[in-house]
């Protein structure tokens, strides 16, 4: 879609303001470029010139002190002579004999200054005709642009008409459902005639809800470059104003504009902004005016004939949030959910995004979707971008396999940190802890297979991490699956205590992660055997991180802790069994990762299919042998 650019307010600010500076400077400059130009004389001067007769005019200026007199110059080139007057300034003295002294001359005594604008003139033309241009150019701004630069109450939505460069269903890849029932639409804004045959109304309005990066505003584009209709695009946060009534009126201006160019499509990015709830008390202030712009908005949608093709589309990341008058029939009749992609999605993304930049043959693009499994369309967008950013950095000028995996690593984890060097002692204990990780979910079923460990920090504060990937899409988790990710969990710190008898901070996102699984399990999952299929827990933002709070009593809370804290210290004690009869393969594998820093899923199975290790289990259990005490 092509934007159709609206007046710059800033632009017109600025020419006024220069427009301003050049007026002063005309008013400083003018008098002095209209005035002729004077030669100073003595007043003896004065006297021989009055006696010879040169002098023609003159002017005693009593206020000034001064004489101003003009005489009759020649000058003679090869052809003619031409007259020109001398303009002569001299001090006024005290001199008795000075009337006679003209009068004897023949000295006209009258104003001798050339005839000029009065001061009030000089000062007001500039800016008459300065005003008058800047009045021009907003007119003619206005014509062009059909909306006034210094308006107020204008609604200000960037406007895209149709081209043949614009967005198509095409270029929306992983949100199938939702192109199925923007489809709809489309057809509609082609062919209205025949749902006006049959008696059918399309929706006045559809809401596109979603998380962050799903691709809600580009879906709205999407539509509009499919109907080859203009399109309106404005955020929610534009309608908000200081002054009570200027959001009302923006929204009023934006849908006369919409009508006049129906068929249309008018998108509201953000509507949460203007749509929220209404408060049962009335708000002031700030919320009166928020209020005031939601109350035209569902007056605007009820005005408006939705058989003219001007057609609404909205988004936000939070519907709960919204006013229930927003969502009723013949409002925003629709609601398109546009969720993360699934697995399938992830890969057409991929592909989609891989044909603007230069890849080698043969990418497996499966595999990098399985790894960024939860990613929005934006994150994997971004993945792509950084694989041909790190490509170029190494001197290539096509993206490789490895590329697109480091670059899904530094969009979960961060870029590697190069100037952060661990100690030995700190190294090892990493790698015991994240070994510690991978074997416990190596050693359990139902757990989703390691595909890479590495000890490398991350500038998300990461010493370490163990990258977990499943062979296929995983929508639903049982419990013993939630159960086998707490030991998973605890692995790290079971790893550390049995190997260095001694625990560090490096757990804490493992503790974090393991307690908020564990309470989701008892308290929002219904999983436990002593509440059942009871929920404790209330979700709220769901697409925005998904904040809890708990709705119990206070010994319901109590009791819950208790059983978070049991269930925690079982899978706790299940890793700990686990490593315990596995410790010759706990040594073996962290002094391998410790001095490779980074291994693969298929390096770490191998070695842990071995019969025999390279360390053996008396070494191992020697503390004093192991590289951080070198």
């Amino acid at each position: 879609m092509k934007e159709v650019k609206q007046p710059d307010r800033k632009r017109i600010f600025y020419f006024y303001g220069i427009a301003l500076a050049m007026l002063f400077l005309a008013n400083m400059l003018l008098p002095s470029l209209i005035a002729p130009r004077t030669q100073s004389v003595t007043y003896n001067e004065f006297v021989t010139m009055a006696e010879q007769g040169k002098i023609t005019e003159a002017e005693i200026q009593s206020s000034e002190n001064r004489i101003v007199f003009k005489v009759d110059t020649q000058t003679e080139d090869t052809q003619n002579v031409m007259q020109k007057q001398q303009v002569y300034v001299t001090a006024l003295v005290d001199d008795p004999d000075l009337v006679e002294r003209l009068l004897d001359a023949n000295v006209n005594f009258t104003q001798i200054w050339p005839s000029t604008p009065s001061p009030i003139l000089t000062a007001l033309l500039p800016l008459v005709v300065i005003i008058g241009l800047g009045v021009w150019m907003t007119h003619s701004m206005q014509k062009k642009m059909g909306s006034g630069a210094m308006s107020f109450g204008k609604s200000n939505a960037k406007i895209y008409v149709a081209s043949e460069t614009g967005i198509h269903f095409s270029d929306v890849q992983g949100e199938d459902e939702a192109k199925e029932l923007l489809t709809e639409i489309v057809d509609f804004l082609h062919n209205p005639q025949r749902y006006a045959d049959i008696g059918a109304h399309i929706p006045k309005g559809a809401l596109l809800v979603g998380p962050p990066g799903t691709g809600k505003t580009l879906l709205a584009k999407a539509v509009a470059g499919e109907a080859n209709v203009p399109f309106f695009s404005i955020s929610g946060s534009e309608f908000v104003e200081m002054f009570v009534g200027m959001g009302a009126a923006k929204v009023r201006d934006l849908f006369k504009q919409a009508n006049e160019k129906a068929p249309c499509i008018v998108f509201i990015d953000e509507i949460d902004t203007i749509g929220k709830k209404r408060e049962g008390s009335g708000g002031m202030g700030g919320n009166d005016e928020r209020e005031q712009t939601l109350n035209q908005l569902l007056t605007e949608m009820d005005g408006f004939d939705g058989s003219k093709g001007v057609v609404i589309l909205a988004a936000t990341n939070r519907p709960e949030s919204l006013d229930p008058a927003l969502l009723r029939p013949g409002r925003f009749d629709r609601r398109v959910p546009v969720e993360l992609p699934d697995l399938i999605g992830r890969e057409a993304i991929l592909r989609v995004h891989a044909k603007k930049v230069k890849c080698e043959p043969g990418l497996d693009f499966n595999a990098i979707a399985r790894m960024a499994a939860g990613a929005s369309g934006a994150e994997l967008a971004n993945m792509v971008n950084e694989a041909a950013l790190r490509a170029v950095r190494a001197g290539r000028d096509k993206i490789s396999q490895s590329d697109l995996e480091e670059s899904v690593e530094v969009v979960i984890a961060g870029y590697q940190k190069k100037n952060k060097i661990l100690s030995n002692k700190e190294k090892l204990i990493v790698a015991y802890h994240e070994i510690g990780h991978a074997l416990v979910a190596a050693l359990q079923s139902h757990s989703a297979p390691v595909t890479k460990i590495t000890i490398i920090p991350r500038t998300s504060g990461a010493l370490g991490y163990t990258m977990q990937v499943d062979q296929e899409e995983h929508n639903l988790m049982s419990r013993e699956e939630l159960e086998n990710k707490i030991a998973t969990l605890t692995g790290g710190r079971v790893a550390e205590e049995l190997a260095l008898h001694s625990v560090t901070t490096g757990a804490s996102n493992d503790i974090e992660q393991a307690t908020r699984l564990a309470r989701a399990l008892i308290s929002r999952y219904g999983m436990s055997d002593t509440f059942g299929m009871v929920a404790f827990e209330q979700v709220h933002n769901a697409y925005l991180g998904g904040d809890a709070s708990m709705a119990c009593a206070d010994q319901t809370a109590a009791e819950i802790d208790r059983m978070v804290v049991t269930l925690v210290r079982r899978q706790y004690d299940k890793a700990k069994q686990l490593l315990s009869e596995n410790m010759d393969k706990l040594h073996a594998l962290s002094k391998h990762l410790y001095d490779h820093e980074t291994i693969t899923g298929d390096e770490f199975m191998k070695l842990l299919e071995q019969p025999k290790l390279e360390l053996s289990t008396t070494e191992a259990d020697d503390p004093s042998s192991q590289p951080e005490q070198a």
